[in-house]
């Protein structure tokens, strides 16, 4: 993973540089991307810690969302991850 400059330009001109995550190409259109392992999804725009992402598309555990948001990822029974939380990997759900 990486990590890409974004700009943006907030009222009165300044420019504002914000790191965002570069996202995995198989999930570039997802903000939230699942882990079926420990039923914990990531919000990629707010997320920093690329190493949990690329282990994730490594494993192939990810899933993505429709519509793409956290109420969807609740729905189907997954939490918002938060750094340092930790669960037990458990073998991916179909």
């Amino acid at each position: 993973g990486a990590f890409a400059p974004a700009l943006f330009a907030p009222r009165g001109g300044s420019q504002l540089v914000s790191w965002l995550m570069q996202r995995p190409s198989r999930f570039e259109h997802t903000r939230f991307l699942g882990d079926k392992r420990t039923q914990l999804v990531y919000d990629l725009d707010e997320w920093t810690d690329t190493t949990v992402i690329d282990q994730i598309v490594a494993a192939e555990t990810g899933l993505c969302f429709g519509p793409d948001s956290l109420v969807e990822a609740r729905n189907r029974g997954y939490t918002l991850a938060t750094p340092g939380t930790r669960r037990r990997l458990r073998a991916p759900r179909a």
